[in-house]
């Protein structure tokens, strides 16, 4: 059944109307995230823990029966048109002012296969561009849903996150693992999602910092970041090579840390094993915690997470090692890098009687090295992808 269109309420309603001459049949919006810990472990079938944001990307769309899909942003000029029956986003060579468009074509592409077609969708976000934030999951499930909706497809989201994760891998040509698209479309209110990246199988667990006395402070250090260049591939590639030589499918299943480290001769393999493991610890360590309402000791799992992404991993940048120290000192109970690296945000946890210190002493420390001030983001664990109207 078709879906009806709109009254011309809504700035995001009336957008599209003047871009396409006619009224949307929905907005759809879709969240960013950040992970509360598990970094670099989803691609390696291992655990998560993250937590939707207030802040993502909506979108507002009509249906269309050409097998075209027409796609403009708030955020960029002008407008891009392909065939949903086209080839992989990544094989055309789009220009770089349209590559944002990848991810919005490149789900539409996979979703034919279950029986979508085409649409005009005119795209607004608010998270911050090159913060480490997943503002592309938030488009491709936000365009999922719409895609979904328009056509009367039905697919639960586990499979939808999975189907979104095949889009930006095969389309976009960006290996990500299932963590962003399944925070995006799974997560809810006042919860962590911790996610099993090998099953897709999830439970939401208990994150409320605010009851805790406790504040979450996202720090988007502006150091932007693009993942689709060569070194999140190069640790990914890394790991499949580290757990072909341990003889096992992933690096998930490696269960005696110190005989597998011995089995390794090159050093750089030897890192990178080392912090997947011990993260995967760090997550299940940290949901017990959540669970049993110890939430400020949370600080010391994400000071270690970001050791080890700092000196194993090696992915951390100077703004997001400076963030991280500089809060610390202030009297935060820890801080660690999110997200892939080389560039994006930070996250802080102090107790709420203290976060304006931790505020000043991470702006002062930018500001001694003369770097471009941080960003400060309210994080409360929000609600997940769904239809706004």
């Amino acid at each position: 059944m078709d879906l009806p269109a709109l009254p011309m309420t809504g700035a995001l309603g009336q957008s599209f109307a003047e871009a396409f001459g006619r009224a949307p049949q929905g907005v759809w919006h879709a969240p960013g995230r950040v992970n509360l810990i598990g970094e670099h472990t989803d691609y390696n079938d291992g655990f998560v823990l993250p937590f939707a944001l207030p802040r993502g990307v909506s979108v507002a769309a009509a249906r269309r029966d050409d097998g075209v899909v027409e796609v403009r942003s708030l955020q960029a000029a002008g407008t891009v048109t392909a065939p949903v029956d086209g080839g992989t986003v990544a094989s055309e060579h789009w220009p770089a002012d349209q590559e944002w468009a990848a991810y919005p074509v490149g789900v539409a592409r996979v979703l034919r296969e279950h029986g979508t077609g085409g649409a005009s969708l005119l795209i607004d976000s608010d998270l911050p561009q090159g913060a480490g934030l997943s503002s592309s999951a938030a488009l491709e499930c936000a365009t999922a849903l719409a895609l979904c909706d328009l056509h009367g497809v039905e697919i639960d989201r586990p499979a939808l996150a999975r189907l979104a994760q095949r889009a930006e891998n095969e389309q976009v040509g960006m290996p990500c693992g299932l963590m962003d698209q399944s925070a995006s479309l799974l997560c809810t209110p006042g919860r962590a999602l911790m996610l099993d990246c090998r099953s897709g199988l999830s439970s939401q667990v208990p994150f409320d910092p605010a009851a805790s006395g406790m504040v979450l402070l996202v720090v988007d250090t502006r150091a932007s970041h693009a993942l689709t260049g060569g070194d999140y591939g190069r640790r990914r590639a890394e790991c499949e090579e580290a757990a072909s030589l341990l003889g096992v499918d992933a690096l998930r299943d490696v269960k005696d840390l110190a005989a597998a480290l011995a089995a390794l001769r090159d050093p750089v393999l030897r890192r990178r094993v080392q912090h997947v493991v011990t993260e995967n610890h760090r997550v299940e360590a940290a949901v017990g915690l959540l669970r049993a309402g110890a939430l400020p000791e949370l600080g010391a799992m994400l000071n270690a997470s970001h050791l080890s992404l700092r000196d194993q991993f090696e992915v951390s940048w100077p703004e997001a090692d400076a963030t991280v120290d500089a809060a610390v000192r202030a009297g935060a109970r820890g801080g660690r890098m999110v997200g892939g690296g080389f560039g994006g945000s930070a996250i802080v946890l102090a107790p709420a009687a203290r976060a304006q210190k931790v505020r000043d002493a991470v702006t002062a420390a930018y500001a001694r090295r003369g770097w471009t001030p941080p960003e400060f983001l309210e994080a409360p664990p929000s609600e997940g992808a769904h239809r706004v109207s």
